[in-house]
Order: structure tokens, then sequence, then C-alpha cells
């Protein structure tokens, strides 16, 4: 199945479609977090645009090709450099199962293969704001979920989501907020906490297009993390859902092939 888009959808937030309502009622936290994962499973293929604003000015622009394959129970994740043509090939491989810390791969242009330690998941991915945890970690499928309110998001009426890990879990974070469209089941905003309550990243959505099976998604992105003055931008040219991967594809030895 294919579509365009004038920006990526991060495949971690891929989500339901609703019903349209004028006044839509209030889910439960747990439905609200259970109807979002539900559909975070599957696999796809996505062509999109990253783009860097740095604090001095500056803007780094590339072409990637992102791997995405998600179960109840595990991630695998490769994002991939198309463009600039002196980093094509370079590579980021990314799993996590269960609650486990994630682990990592980095693929230079030359194809050298390093280990990207759990210790360094916070680090961004490519350079970016999008940090290697936030690309992997589900979060909706953590066991405490509550509702903090409601409020508006770019015009649309959310519910907000309060997300906490299991004491045991490996994320960084302490919390996760999400602002749901409360008639689209989209997330409009999220923002992630360290576990003293310091905001470390926001992901915005700001524009939502629905796919060929009218499911709204999310459209273009914008990411802020710790680094004052540096967004990231995402822009999508094309998904491919459904993919039939193989393991070796999330290998050194697959992206080779």
């Amino acid at each position: 199945m294919n579509f365009r888009l004038t920006s990526a959808a991060i495949l971690s937030l891929l989500v339901a479609s609703a019903s349209a309502a004028d006044n839509p009622p209030t889910v439960s936290a747990a439905e609200l977090a259970g109807r979002i994962n539900a559909v975070r499973q599957g696999s796809a293929l996505i062509r999109t645009k990253l783009q860097v604003q740095s604090p001095d000015g500056g803007k780094r622009t590339f072409q990637l090709q992102i791997k995405e394959r998600r179960t109840r129970t595990s991630t695998d994740l490769v994002y991939e450099i198309l463009w600039p043509k002196e980093r094509k090939g370079e590579a980021v491989i990314l799993h996590q199962s269960g609650s486990s810390a994630p682990t990592g791969s980095i693929v230079t242009p030359e194809g050298a293969v390093r280990p990207s330690p759990s210790s360094q998941m916070d680090d961004g991915i490519l350079g970016s704001d999008l940090s290697y945890q936030d690309a992997v970690e589900n979060f909706f499928a953590w066991g405490d979920q509550s509702l903090a309110g409601r409020e508006r998001v770019n015009g649309e009426d959310c519910q907000i989501l309060e997300s906490k890990p299991a004491r045991a879990s490996a994320s960084i974070y302490g919390k996760v907020r999400s602002w749901i469209d409360a008639r689209r089941f989209v997330p409009m905003r999220v923002e992630k906490f360290s576990p003293s309550g310091q905001l470390i990243r926001r992901i915005d959505t700001t524009r939502v297009v629905r796919d060929d099976n009218r499911r709204p998604i999310p459209a273009s992105l914008t990411v802020q993390g710790p680094k004052q003055g540096s967004v990231t931008e995402f822009e999508g040219a094309r998904i491919d859902q459904d993919v039939q991967f193989t393991d070796r594809d999330f290998t050194p030895e697959g992206l080779r092939k």
C-alpha cells in the first residue's frame, strides 16, 4: 500500500482512526493507550526528509529510508541515509524487547560497524533532536496510564494521557504526557520528562492526513530536545505498510544487501 505525504509519520506515532463527533466523549486512559498501542504493531518502509536546524542558524538536510517492524513484544528499526552522497549508507540499527534496555549499532558510509550501548540511548539519531530511545520506545504500552485533563492543541480538543514506566524499566524518562486528539485519536503533542520532572523533549504534530485506509496519521512533525535553539523536522515522501521483512533486514549485512 502506497501513499504520498508532505511529511513523514514517525513510526512510534501511527494511530487508529476514530468516529467523527462534534463533542467526543472522554475515553479512559487504558482505552486511549490501548487503541494507539494496537495499531503501532506491524511493519513499514518510509522515505522521508530530515532537516536539523542548529543553534547557530545552520541547517542540515538528509534523505532517509526507515524500516520498522513492531510486535507486541519487540521493536526493530533502521534509519539509513540515502543522501547526501558523502553520507550515503550511514545507518542506525535499533532493537528492543519488552522493557529491557534498547540495543543498537551505528554503520558508517564505509561499512564499519560499532555498537551503540544502552548508556547512549539519549543521543540524537544522525545528529537530530530525536533520540534513539524516542524512536524505539513504546510508552503507550507502559502499565501506568492516567488522564491529566483536556487542552486544545493546534485547534484540536485533546485528552492528556500521562504514561509512567515501571520502576524496573530501562527508560531514560520518568513520565511522558501525550495530547491525543479526542476525535481522530492522533497524538498532537508529546512531552517527555526526566525522572526529576524536567522537560527533556517535545514532539509536535503540525499536520494530519489520512492514509489509503482512511486512518488519520501524523504527517508533519517537529522535535525539540535538550539543545537550546535546535529543532528537527521530518517531512516524508512515501510510506509502504505491511512490508515483509526478515531478521536479516535489521542487520549490517542486510544493509549491504
